[in-house]
């Protein structure tokens, strides 16, 4: 059966606190100390937890404070990983995502610890017998794809001859991570994934380089290499993904419904729950969930954090009661698509804005499942 989810969560980023900001580019200029940006740092996460907890959410997380990423920083802290500012970004529909390149120097391996052990126990010490701390990460394919999609791949040609060697390290570093996350208390680790959302849109193929037929073979690889590491951690660890379609200043990088990967996703990576974006029509209908496989939960993700308008509470109800035509309302929760800020620069919404949709999503749980 599938594991009893909280009726209300979010994905996990939220909007940097202008005191945040100013200390990170402080450190980037030298400044202040590493160890002073960590006590703003320190500050600002304590504060975002106390407002989680203030609005009656059971998950608490760190906002992703310490990163300027979603993604990349976490492949920072392998061995073999570098970075660097980027000349061009990455092409999204309204404006270039201006964030560093990153590719493989070296063999990918993982650290003795990994800079996010830190991060999850600072998080944890704020557990409380109504709140468990959730660990976001990007999944296993997001990190295959950085370093080995067509136009990524040619400084890991260096060290890797094909695809299965660097799966074969990449699974093995990922899953000493994730275990070192374990061993540190994390039972609930939200693995974030935009390969999905590419391989919807009606163009992502040529991202890989493939027809749309063989597509499938595409897909297929990146859920053998999810499931590679998810069938290698403790089974008490409560494994769940988040599948997105870009999310940067407010604007995307893919669009299209789930019906080019949902059997393949749905039916066949072994998460207990997906986070799905469902906020407008990118998204496309609910049917694609006919293939969730009955050990799953689904988390709708039909709050937008794009943009700053507040969707109207009974149209919410409306749409939950419209997905139960396809999975049944026990098996269901609610959440903003995705997160408020998944790089530094944040979603076109203030701090109220914010604030008033994660209120919306709790008030909407409430009415719908008590």
């Amino acid at each position: 059966m599938a594991k009893k989810r909280l009726k209300f969560d979010y994905v996990g980023s939220f909007l940097r606190p202008e005191k945040l900001k100013e200390a990170r580019a402080a450190f980037e200029e030298g400044k202040i100390s590493a160890a002073d940006l960590k006590r703003v740092e320190d500050e600002c996460i304590e504060e975002l937890i106390t407002k989680q907890k203030e609005l009656g959410y059971g998950v608490i997380t760190d906002g992703e404070f310490r990163r300027a990423t979603w993604h990349l920083d976490f492949m920072w802290g392998f061995e073999g990983v570098s970075h660097s500012k980027t000349k061009t970004g990455l092409p999204f529909h309204d404006e270039a995502a201006m964030i560093d390149d990153t590719y493989l120097v070296g063999k990918f391996r993982a650290p003795k610890e990994h800079p996010f052990v830190e991060h999850f126990k600072f998080v944890k010490k704020f557990e409380d017998e109504n709140t468990f701390a959730k660990q976001t990460i990007p999944a296993p394919a997001q990190v295959f794809a950085q370093f080995w999609m067509p136009v990524l791949r040619e400084p890991s040609l260096q060290f890797y001859k094909d695809e299965n060697e660097l799966a074969k390290d990449l699974t093995s570093a990922y899953t000493e991570v994730c275990k070192q996350l374990y061993d540190a208390g994390c039972r609930h680790l939200q693995l974030d994934d935009c390969t999905w959302g590419m391989l919807a849109d009606d163009k992502g193929h040529l991202a890989y380089g493939v027809s749309k037929e063989d597509s499938v073979k595409v897909q297929k690889f990146h859920k053998n290499l999810n499931n590679a590491v998810i069938d290698a951690l403790p089974k008490d660890m409560d494994i769940t993904t988040h599948i997105c379609r870009g999310n940067f200043h407010s604007t995307y990088a893919n669009s299209g419904p789930y019906d080019a990967v949902a059997e393949v996703l749905f039916a066949g990576e072994n998460v207990n729950s997906y986070y799905l974006e469902f906020d407008d029509a990118r998204s496309g209908g609910f049917e694609p969930l006919k293939y969730v496989s009955e050990d799953k939960n689904v988390v709708l993700g039909l709050v937008t954090t794009k943009r700053a308008s507040l969707e109207r509470k009974e149209a919410l109800i409306e749409r939950i009661k419209a997905a139960t035509k396809y999975i049944p309302l026990e098996r269901l929760s609610i959440s903003p698509q995705c997160g408020f800020a998944s790089c530094e620069i944040g979603n076109k919404l203030t701090f109220e804005d914010q604030w008033k949709k994660l209120k919306l999503v709790s008030e909407v749980a409430k009415e719908v499942w008590g």
